[in-house]
């Protein structure tokens, strides 16, 4: 049966190399042009949008780990477009909050890749975008990814994943 599917999975494969391959390059443009990289530019856009964050709110919403986002928070404050300032009740947490200078920078950046993939799958029918919704979330199932969402911190802070936390018989 793979026989018969050989150059089809070839292809599935390869497509999903070239579009990862689109995002790499996607960011070395912006990486090139603005002097940041693909994460600062997610902290930057993010900050825009949703106003004061915790560091650990940025980390959940941009899948990076803790100690990332505090390296990528100091590069960014370095450079002038970012502040911490203290929460308000508790002086343990600091709110991330972009500098007039991080404000300008965040309205210049281009759209990421996602939105542009957002913009294109709104054109599409509802049946059409379904189906690759279907497809997607089967790769997905197929490389075991369902758990990347949890398991993503839980590895990065020592604690394993899900799966291998399970008591074994």
């Amino acid at each position: 049966m793979y026989a018969e599917n050989e150059l089809l999975i070839k292809e599935i494969v390869g497509a999903i190399r070239k579009f990862v391959r689109a995002v790499s390059i996607d960011t070395f443009k912006m990486s090139r042009k603005y002097g940041l990289t693909g994460p600062q530019c997610a902290v930057l856009r993010t900050l825009a949008a949703e106003g004061l964050l915790s560091s650990a709110s940025l980390s959940r919403r941009l899948y990076v780990t803790p100690s990332n986002i505090t390296g990528i928070i100091d590069r960014l404050e370095k450079k002038g477009l970012v502040e911490r300032n203290k929460k308000d009740g508790d002086r343990r947490v600091a709110l991330i909050a972009l500098t007039q200078s991080g404000g300008t920078m965040s309205k210049m950046l281009p759209d990421p890749i996602e939105t542009k993939l957002i913009a294109e799958l709104g054109d599409l029918g509802s049946e059409h975008v379904r189906i690759l919704s279907l497809v997607m979330n089967q790769i997905l199932n197929l490389i075991d990814a369902k758990g990347v969402d949890a398991d993503f911190l839980d590895l990065h802070m020592g604690r394993g994943s899900a799966k291998n936390n399970k008591k074994q018989p």
